[in-house]
């Protein structure tokens, strides 16, 4: 159901999608090559059933022009000056100093529903690719080598794809609870 209702948007028309990714699951079932485990199988079943109910509703661009917009938009990363470099003590890629922390216990902070609120709003204001790729590595927890099965992508580009997304997260998250960036 999570999956299904980022892309019709209606809990009913979810339901319907997930009801006719079972069905196609339990008739082509015979067909399953172990190619794949059932679950990415599932899944790839489900991700074709929503993207084609939304594209019958005209709620949704196809998921590769929207990729394909994504990779020409601007968009910002980590500034490069909160990592160390070669010259500091011979380790690079290390934070200079850890991300801040939230005002709150950040354990505490997210059982709260109103911190839940927060990250389900960023993830919605994501681009469409990377807040897929987002919901699938971290909230359906399915790997790299899944994600990249079930939407037909490479490897660097669901890297990319989930990069920015939670970059992009992290930034909105922290300006919501009041945490200054820069730091």
């Amino acid at each position: 159901m999570r999956m299904a209702i980022h892309y019709v948007r209606e809990p009913a028309t979810a339901e319907d999608v997930v009801q006719e990714t079972w069905l196609g699951f339990l008739k082509s079932l015979e067909r399953f090559e172990s190619r794949c485990s059932i679950k990415t199988w599932l899944f790839r079943i489900l991700f074709n059933k929503a993207q084609s109910r939304a594209v019958r509703e005209k709620r949704q661009v196809p998921f590769s022009v929207l990729a394909a917009s994504e990779d020409s938009a601007p968009w910002s990363s980590v500034d490069a000056a909160c990592f160390r470099s070669l010259e500091d003590e011979g380790v690079t890629g290390h934070w200079v100093a850890n991300p801040p922390r939230w005002k709150t216990d950040p354990e505490r902070a997210l059982i709260t529903e109103e911190a839940l609120t927060l990250v389900r709003t960023g993830i919605d204001e994501l681009p469409a690719a990377q807040a897929t790729v987002v919901r699938m590595r971290d909230v359906e927890g399915l790997s790299s080598g899944e994600v990249c099965a079930v939407l037909g992508i490479s490897a660097a580009n669901q890297r990319v794809l989930l990069h920015r997304a939670r970059t992009k997260l992290r930034k909105a998250l922290a300006g919501r609870l009041g945490v200054d960036d820069s730091d």
